[in-house]
């Protein structure tokens, strides 16, 4: 059985490689490389897998996840600068791949061990990316 949990959060960001010249950063990564930052309205989903528990007919209790996810999630990141606030971006480029990489290794460690893990982040409505640990 799999859930699903969806919350949002809004952050500022800026792609940059400080391996590169300002060219490089520009032609790579074009107005994501904005110096004076640029910001997102982040839509992660968090799917579980796993068995029902037959005493709850829970994966896991919804209100459980939630609360994880807002206080491991969101409060870390909501209305941030990812790259200027965070320190879990301070040496990793802010790509909606590195934050989804990120909330995955954050909620793994505060998740049931047997629930299989999934995380699909929106960038925008148009934009995302998933990432399940492999």
């Amino acid at each position: 059985m799999k859930i699903f949990r969806v919350e949002q959060f809004n952050a500022a960001h800026r792609l940059f490689n400080p391996k590169w010249d300002d060219e490089t950063n520009n032609r790579i990564f074009g107005k994501c490389n904005n110096p004076n930052f640029h910001g997102h309205n982040y839509k992660l989903e968090v799917e579980l897998e796993g068995l029902i528990n037959p005493d709850t007919g829970y994966v896991m209790d919804m209100k459980q996840l939630s609360d994880i996810m807002k206080l491991e999630i969101l409060e870390r990141f909501d209305h941030r600068n990812l790259n200027l606030d965070c320190p879990e971006f301070a040496h990793l480029i802010p790509s909606a791949e590195n934050i989804a990489l990120v909330c995955w290794n954050i909620l793994r460690d505060k998740l049931p061990s047997e629930l299989i893990l999934k995380v699909r982040l929106w960038e925008t409505p148009r934009n995302g990316v998933e990432y399940d640990g492999k």
